[in-house]
């Protein structure tokens, strides 16, 4: 008689729905990067003809939706490693579960990134309200010493 709770399955490695929802950990990291770039593509949105008008809202947009898809990554290979391991299979037993690990290894990196062009969005103007960055100081201080 056994004494574990769960039943052993004879088999070790994951079904094909599970490696199938495991490649999802790697498209959604990949999605935190590709937010991660169309944020700082979006930098020159704050300027326009010397003024300063602010973060846009796709920078917002993408500021926030780059942690949230890599939290996303995390939370569903934990999930998906979780469900695995209660059916008494190995996750690692499969290129796609290999393939999940690897892309989680990269989300700390991408969300200590993300965390700081989130923090940038919602930093004051960095030229002080003299648009362009000073120049309107540069300027003043020429025309005094005319």
């Amino acid at each position: 008689m056994s004494t574990h709770m769960y039943p052993r399955t004879a088999t070790t490695v994951p079904a094909p729905s599970w490696r199938l929802r495991s490649l999802l950990v790697p498209v959604l990291v990949v999605a935190s990067a590709g937010l991660l770039a169309a944020h700082f593509a979006f930098d020159g949105d704050t300027f326009q003809n010397c003024r300063y008008l602010g973060p846009s809202t796709r920078m917002y947009v993408t500021a926030w939706a780059g942690p949230a898809c890599a939290l996303a990554a995390l939370l569903l290979l934990l999930a998906l490693r979780r469900g695995a391991r209660r059916r008494g299979q190995r996750p690692g037993a499969v290129w796609q579960g290999r393939v999940a690990m690897g892309a989680a290894c990269v989300v700390p990196v991408l969300l200590l990134a993300q965390l700081a062009a989130l923090y940038w969005v919602y930093e004051p103007d960095p030229a002080g309200g003299q648009d362009c960055s000073g120049l309107a100081l540069v300027q003043e201080r020429a025309a005094v010493h005319r």
